[in-house]
């Protein structure tokens, strides 16, 4: 299951284009960010549940506190407009300091060299689609009555068709899994937006 796909049949039309106003940049720079910032989630969460305490936890959370509800108003989240939710439900920069931890710079600076946004840009887009990202994987588990095994078997399969899909992917999934000097940051950046961008370009 992509986690991807998931994003595309659950957001609103036009989402991109919202992204972009927030944030002061072009659209094709704004998609290609958001394909990359869902790998490199994607992938931080596999990897974090790869070990039992780790999958609880996620498991925990998201029943806890990403029922999938913050997918009725997107658009709402994202203007600032959505007043019901819980604040750890919405609150991005917590949910990335709890998937990524000290990468959180190094994501934000491969994605920010990948699509052409700047390092502020790049920074609120993933606190911006974090929220959003539990929120449909809560809904998936709930939907489908997975287990905490049922939620690693999908974060892990997501990531992997996501690496064998777009090698951009999988180069961020190597930073995730290294020592985090950054060294692997310039190598990244040389693939550019053209590998990332295109996945949302029919989404008017």
């Amino acid at each position: 299951m992509n986690i991807t796909d998931l994003l595309q049949g659950q957001i609103p039309e036009g989402l991109i284009e919202s992204l972009s106003a927030q944030l002061g940049a072009k659209p094709e720079q704004t998609a290609a960010a958001t394909t990359g910032i869902l790998g490199t989630l994607t992938a931080a969460l596999a990897r974090n549940a790869s070990t039992p305490g780790g999958a609880e936890a996620l498991s925990g959370a998201l029943d806890r506190d990403h029922d999938g509800s913050i997918l009725n108003d997107v658009m709402g989240m994202i203007t600032g407009q959505q007043t019901q939710a819980p604040s750890r439900t919405t609150n991005g920069a917590g949910i990335l300091e709890h998937i990524l931890g000290n990468r959180q710079s190094g994501a934000v600076d491969m994605i920010s060299k990948m699509s052409g946004l700047n390092g502020s840009q790049a920074g609120s887009l993933m606190t911006m689609l974090a929220p959003i990202v539990m929120g449909m994987i809560g809904k998936t588990k709930q939907q489908q009555g997975l287990d905490t095994g049922g939620l690693v078997d999908m974060l892990t399969g997501a990531a992997k068709t996501q690496q064998q899909q777009n090698p951009a992917i999988s180069m961020i999934t190597g930073f995730l899994d290294a020592d985090g000097d950054g060294s692997i940051i310039d190598d990244v950046a040389g693939m550019g937006m053209k590998i990332l961008g295109g996945l949302f370009s029919g989404k008017k």
